[in-house]
């Protein structure tokens, strides 16, 4: 029979035990650096004989549920703010560069676009290349809209200006109503213009024509007057009223007999009645300054303007007229006001404008010429559309130092 050699009795490895005690220890360093204050319980083992325990040690190793072994993170880099200038991400492109405001900067995102030019050069390069060459508008257009913005300003509250003069036929009516008309047709709000001369005013006839005003309802500032206290809307209001196109307008009294009876507490009343419906009004106040209803207008103006004539006579009431006001409580409106040139009669070349108005020009806010226009010296129906361009172009400054004056 062979031989059977008995196999050798099996020895513990001392390798393997090494390495069970390594793995432990990688184990349990592990579960340290992950988790470094918390505190293991202590493994329960069962109880084995010295004998097992040297020949073949049961190591036992606790459970990752137990140690609470999660990933370690990854380790950070170095030099952070370089990794982030090197590799930067969405959040920080959007930290580092906060978005703008639409509202107050609009231009940051849409390009600013001309204003298309009107008439002359520019306005022909523009239409003939269908806008793609735009020049902008010329400094004469510029002016313009410049102009247009002043009297379009909105106002808080409602405003008054007297038209008034010492001398008559010098062009206060038609400037009433040019001026009128003019802030009719550049405002928002419509304008209105109330006829207080005591000397049968001819307000509305300049402004719709005498054939017009005679089919109309002849209602006058006395009707208005006797039946004020039953108005308490516009609607009630435009009963005693007339319209050219924008231009609201209060007849003054034709019968003569009447016609210098209104007071300055009657004006008062019409004003105060005014101003709940109107934030601009014009008051064609008629000749001189001492009739009834003139310290009611006075004191209810917030400026003035001051008709003059070219003519030596015409400079000289204008004058005079300043200075009756500063020397009677009326300074203010006296220095604020605005003087207004007409040339109405076309005087001949041997009267120096220009010496009359560097003369008037240095006792007033604002002094403003007005062309020599058939369509205002006429003396019949003012409209706009046949009044020369220099003469429209007056009116517009006219009424543009009105508004300007309305703090």
């Amino acid at each position: 029979m062979p031989a059977v050699t008995p196999s050798p009795s099996k020895q513990p490895d001392p390798g393997a035990r090494l390495t069970r005690r390594t793995s432990w220890a990688e184990a349990a360093a592990a579960a340290d650096a992950a988790k470094p204050v918390a505190h293991l319980p202590a493994p329960t083992q069962p109880p084995v004989s010295s004998r097992a325990a040297v020949e073949d040690p049961v190591i036992v190793v606790p459970s990752a549920a137990a140690l609470d072994v999660r990933p370690a993170p990854s380790a950070a880099p170095a030099d952070t703010p370089a990794f982030r200038r090197s590799r930067p991400t969405v959040a920080d492109t959007i930290a580092e560069k906060p978005m703008p405001d639409f509202i107050s900067s609009p231009g940051l995102f849409v390009k600013e676009q001309k204003p298309r030019p009107v008439g002359g050069f520019r306005g022909a390069i523009y239409s003939m290349t269908g806008g793609a060459w735009n020049l902008g508008p010329s400094p004469k257009q510029r002016q313009e809209e410049a102009l247009s913005r002043r009297i379009s300003r909105q106002l808080q509250g409602s405003y008054n200006t007297a038209v008034l003069s010492l001398k008559g036929g010098i062009g206060k009516t038609s400037t009433t109503v040019g001026v009128g008309l003019t802030l009719a047709e550049y405002r928002g709000d419509a304008p209105c213009a109330i006829d207080a001369n005591p000397d049968s005013g001819d307000l509305v006839e300049r402004a719709l024509g005498e054939g017009i005003y005679q089919q109309s309802s002849p209602r006058t500032i006395t009707d208005l007057l006797e039946n004020i206290d039953s108005i308490d809307s516009l609607t009630a209001l435009s009963r005693y009223m007339h319209h050219a196109g924008r231009l609201h307008l209060i007849a003054g009294e034709q019968d003569p007999e009447v016609s210098d009876s209104l007071t300055a507490e009657e004006y008062l009343r019409i004003r105060k009645l005014i101003s709940a419906y109107y934030s601009v009004a014009l008051t064609d106040c008629g000749t001189g300054v001492t009739h009834n209803a003139m310290s009611g207008i006075l004191q209810s103006a917030d400026n003035l303007v001051i008709a003059a004539g070219y003519a030596v006579s015409g400079a000289k009431r204008a004058r005079s007229t300043l200075q009756w006001l500063a020397s009677h409580g009326y300074e203010d409106l006296a220095r604020n006001a605005i003087v207004v040139v007409t040339d109405k009669d076309e005087v001949s070349s041997r009267v120096d404008k220009d010496a009359i108005e560097e003369h008037l020009a240095g006792i007033c806010r604002e002094l403003i010429a007005v062309p020599h226009d058939r369509g205002v010296a006429d003396g019949d129906l003012v409209t706009l559309d046949v009044l020369k361009p220099e003469t429209r172009r007056a009116y517009k400054e006219i009424a543009a130092a009105i508004v300007d004056g309305y703090r």
